[in-house]
């Protein structure tokens, strides 16, 4: 199928990609499927991160198929991995979780409490979801599947027969290791493939295992504890007779490789064997797969083993949180996708990494930041409707609301965000009085149910009550501050007559917005529509005095949610009472 000419409005990166897969794809496998690629091992919680992994292509094949073409998004679940340790905040069935390390992720059991058959089907679960709500539609394969039902059978043999090849390469890139260095990784390192330092003292090598009998690209679980605590003492290419020990438990034995399905190709080997097998034509690398000799860079070469080609691979970056440089799955309490989508929709996430190329770093705020970056989608969802975007701004947005199937679910009315937190925080989820602010937000167009505000009203609520300390909460006070109130000078005073008899009036978030701000202006001889530029310096400072004072009466605090807001929830009658009239 012939290239289609993009838009002026897919100027983005996601359309440079696009073109160039999709020309590749004709080269390698003309009239066929394109095809591009994820990996992830559901080893533990699959964070933000990771989700980087399944973003960059999903926004790829998307776009190739917006253009008519048809296209397949591959997510590799390696449930096959070993179980390398438990992470930390995940509890166990029992407190002996150290015997499973070793064992693939599908031979161990759930964390208690789960409904799912095995480690991995647990943690794939909570990921599969969050890509369905996400809009994100892939083919899963499980390595385990693959491997155990002999799929890779012939590339295993094949891999053996030229295990000598794939040596030679990888020899060009040992090097050796210091132990005191960690490198930095998003992805958890597939260690199914490493020597088994652990219990065994044997030396660690990240490319298969090397011994007085030679090198081997394929590492067997044991056929006793199922550990892949194993080192390969003989192989017989004719027979494909292999023979291994286990340094766990000491059990040993020769298999037929031909008919053997309990192991796997070592990382480095598998990699490359799954582009070739699959055809994958795009698949991003995070940083620490793409480094001078990282499995990318070495794969590449292996690759041709296999008769396959490398496939087009941009190197991602990190993705952090607000308080955080980076993530790794490997230690617990790391935000995972379903969490950020408790609190905020599908399209605001999904323009966060639509919108920046996949080289650059962002962060994804749980913190106050959120109500920030709500602000600025919705200024961009405005500038998009009335034709004033950018055209990359345009393609982001795009990307973040719809799909090649359709357009996502979106709240009918989608009210500011910092708005339905405040709210949500001072009613504690009361629905009628929510119902009752949210009305009188616009009097002009009064809200009928709270379900055309849903479901960004629910995730701001969650918002509020899962990241919101308890000493930020907004507590209104029940009796107005008598002791404060008399101290008051007589400007004080002033500011606050001026503010309660231009209530009734001014009773909107619009309204209440130019009262309160208007209340320093008036009181020192301006209008109260002066604008900034009119005024001197000293009305800020003014300003922010008045707002302190009645944060102070209020809520007892310096300050809190916006006072238009506040002022809408605390109510017109009770405002009157806490503020001594």
């Amino acid at each position: 199928m012939p290239i289609v000419a993009q838009s002026t409005e897919t100027t983005d990166w996601v359309s440079r990609f696009a073109d160039e897969v999709i020309e590749e794809s004709e080269r390698r496998a003309p009239g066929k499927p394109v095809v591009v690629a994820s990996g992830l091992s559901p080893s533990g919680p699959i964070h933000l991160g990771n989700l980087r992994e399944v973003m960059t292509p999903h926004l790829v094949a998307d776009e190739i198929r917006r253009r008519g073409h048809q296209v397949r998004h591959l997510i590799s679940w390696d449930d096959y991995d070993r179980f390398r340790k438990v992470p930390n905040g995940v509890d166990g069935v029992d407190g002996t979780w150290a015997e499973h390390i070793g064992k693939p992720l599908t031979s161990v059991p759930a964390p208690r409490g789960s409904a799912h058959p095995n480690w991995a089907e647990h943690f794939k679960a909570a990921m599969v979801d969050a890509l369905a709500e996400m809009g994100v539609e892939f083919d899963g394969i499980s390595q385990t599947e693959q491997y155990t039902s002999g799929a890779y059978r012939e590339q295993i043999l094949h891999a053996m027969k030229h295990r000598g090849d794939i040596d030679a390469i990888l020899a060009q890139y040992r090097t050796k290791k210091d132990p005191a260095k960690k490198p930095q990784s998003q992805k958890p390192v597939d260690e199914a493939e490493l020597q088994a330092a652990e219990g065994s003292g044997a030396a660690a090598e990240d490319d298969g295992s090397s011994g007085s009998a030679g090198y081997f690209p394929y590492k067997p679980f044991c056929g006793q504890c199922e550990k892949d605590l194993t080192t390969v003492t003989a192989y017989d290419d004719d027979t494909t007779e292999l023979s291994y020990t286990c340094t766990a438990c000491g059990f040993a034995e020769t298999v037929a490789l031909n008919e053997f399905n309990r192991g796997k190709l070592v990382w480095k080997v598998d990699w490359p064997m799954r582009w070739a097998y699959e055809g994958v034509v795009f698949e991003p690398s995070g940083v620490d797969h793409s480094s001078p000799g990282s499995s990318f860079q070495v794969g590449g070469q292996i690759v041709g083993i296999f008769g396959g080609r490398q496939p087009i691979g941009p190197m991602y970056a990190f993705v952090g949180i607000s308080g955080m440089a980076k993530m790794s799955s490997s230690k617990g309490g790391v935000p995972t996708p379903a969490d950020a989508l408790k609190i905020m929709e599908p399209q605001l996430l999904r323009w966060l990494y639509a919108r920046r190329r996949p080289n650059q770093s962002f962060k994804i705020a749980f913190d106050q930041e959120i109500q920030r970056l709500y602000d600025e989608w919705d200024k961009l969802d405005a500038k998009v409707t009335d034709g004033s975007a950018l055209p990359a701004d345009v393609a982001a947005h795009s990307r973040a609301v719809r799909t090649a199937a359709g357009e996502l679910p979106r709240t009918p009315r989608p009210m500011p965000y910092r708005t339905l937190a405040s709210v949500a925080d001072i009613t504690a989820g009361a629905e009628d009085q929510t119902l009752r602010i949210l009305s009188e937000l616009d009097p002009t167009d009064p809200l009928s149910s709270l379900d055309a505000v849903r479901p960004r009203l629910d995730k701001a609520e969650a918002w509020i009550n899962t990241h919101v300390p308890a000493d930020q909460r907004t507590i209104v006070r029940d009796e107005p501050d008598a002791e404060l109130l008399k101290s008051l000078d007589e400007q004080a005073q002033g500011s606050l007559r001026l503010l309660l008899d231009g209530l009734a009036d001014h009773w909107s978030l619009d309204g209440l917005t130019h009262l309160v701000y208007g209340v320093p202006k008036v009181q020192a001889g301006f209008s109260a529509d002066a604008t900034p530029k009119e005024l001197p310096p000293e009305i800020k400072t003014a300003q922010r005095s008045f707002f302190a004072l009645l944060y102070h009466l209020l809520v007892g605090r310096d300050t809190g949610p916006r006072l238009p807001t506040l002022l809408l929830a605390v109510g017109q009658d009770r405002v009157r009472a806490l503020l001594g009239e």
